[in-house]
C-alpha cells in the first residue's frame, strides 16, 4: 500500500478541446477539463446525477496523444496524481489550483467522426 500514496483514477468526458503548448524545452503540455458523473437515488426515489469537474495536465508523449486524438465530449480514463500549486494572477492575488497530472491515458468509446 505504500506505493499508493497519491493515485487518482477518473473516467469521464472532456469538457472542451484540450489546450496544448510547446514549452521552451521542446516538451509539450496539454491541459483539459474532465467531467465525471455520479448517479444516485434521493430520498424520494428520484435519480440524481452530480457532475464534478477536474483539471487535467499531461506532459510529453501523453500531451502529444491528447493533441492528436482528443476533443470535446471524448470519453477517457486517466490515471495520475494530485498536484497542488499556487500562482499570482494579473491582479496580484494568490490563487490555488488542484490538478491531476496524468501518467496513463486510455481512450474509451467510439471516436466521433463529423462529416
Amino acid at each position: 500500500m505504500y506505493a499508493l500514496k497519491n493515485k487518482v483514477q477518473l473516467i469521464g468526458n472532456l469538457g472542451g478541446k484540450p489546450e496544448v503548448k510547446q514549452m521552451e524545452s521542446g516538451k509539450k503540455l496539454a491541459t483539459f477539463s474532465l467531467a465525471t458523473n455520479e448517479s444516485y437515488r434521493n430520498t424520494n426515489g428520484e435519480k440524481v446525477t452530480e457532475t464534478q469537474w477536474h483539471r487535467i495536465v499531461a506532459w510529453g508523449k501523453i500531451a502529444e496523444i491528447v493533441e492528436k486524438y482528443l476533443d470535446k465530449g471524448r470519453e477517457v480514463a486517466v490515471e495520475g496524481k494530485l498536484v497542488n500549486r499556487s500562482y499570482i494572477d494579473k491582479d496580484g492575488i494568490k490563487k490555488y489550483v488542484t490538478e491531476v497530472q496524468v501518467n496513463e491515458l486510455l481512450m474509451l468509446g467510439a471516436k466521433v467522426i463529423e462529416a
